[in-house]
């Protein structure tokens, strides 16, 4: 049996080759840590991040990390209309889409991105 880091890996290739990042839709990949959480807007074609944020800029220290997570969500799809980006590719990043990864979807959901 593989273990966790293992599958996440494979996950995450198994992804990342079928989700590209375009001039379009550009690709909205999140990086998740046991403490913290990351999102950022990649383009493929330029291999360049076009905006990013995380739960480092959230100010409320007694929120949950699903809490933060939806913030974070909210934050990188205001970072993204400001660059006037409306719609992304979802990059999960091998990470089972619930929990904190799923708040930061609807969080940028919420915010005004499409995917």
């Amino acid at each position: 049996m593989k273990n966790v880091r293992l599958q996440r890996k494979t996950r995450h290739q198994r992804i990342r080759n079928k989700v590209i990042g375009t001039e379009k839709r550009p690709r909205l990949s999140v990086h998740k840590s046991n403490k913290f959480i990351y999102a950022q807007i990649i383009s493929d074609i330029e291999s360049k991040t076009l905006t990013s944020a995380s739960d480092h800029q959230i100010k409320g220290q007694g929120k949950s990390k699903v809490e933060r997570a939806f913030e974070v969500g909210k934050l990188i799809a205001k970072n993204a209309m400001t660059k006037k980006i409306s719609s992304v590719v979802f990059d999960r990043g091998g990470n089972k889409f619930h929990g904190r990864i799923k708040a930061l979807a609807e969080g940028a959901r919420e915010g005004g991105l499409v995917f």
